[in-house]
């Protein structure tokens, strides 16, 4: 049985919107990471992954993220306790209000980061750059579909 986590991949003005884990956390802490949270059990639910991601935004950085979201990656991994993970990323788009961090024990600090920052930043683990360039890929490809 998988542990479902969602995480926002959030892009403005060329930088990217990415977290410092709470070094509480029991996963990653002090890290970077994009900002996101697991999928609690709602039973019959629909777009329940975007409602989590809208939700988890909010509580850990008071934005709200628009509900038109993008697939950006799905991925797999183990947890220290053996636990497995799904991780979806999606490409969202703030609709409003400012990042700031709202809840200490998650979230230690809000920043704005282009991807060369991210790629050389000693805190950014490999799947967090991954994901920032999966989600490159998916903004460039939908800036090129639009023209």
């Amino acid at each position: 049985m998988f542990i479902v986590n969602v995480e926002a991949a959030i892009h403005r003005e060329g930088k990217w919107f990415v977290i410092e884990r709470s070094k509480k956390e029991e996963h990653a802490g002090g890290l970077l990471s994009l900002v996101g949270g697991t999928v609690d059990n709602e039973g019959d639910a629909q777009t329940i992954l975007e409602k989590t991601l809208i939700r988890e935004v909010y509580e850990e950085v008071g934005v709200r993220v628009k509900e038109n979201m993008k697939l950006v990656s799905n991925t797999s991994f183990s947890i220290a306790d053996g636990r497995e993970v799904l991780n979806i990323v999606f490409l969202c788009e703030l609709d409003q209000g400012e990042p700031f961090v709202k809840s200490p024990d998650e979230v230690e600090g809000v920043h704005w980061l282009s991807t060369d920052e991210i790629h050389h930043h000693p805190n950014a683990p490999v799947w967090l750059k991954e994901s920032i360039r999966y989600a490159e890929e998916l903004l460039d490809n939908s800036k090129h579909n639009t023209k």
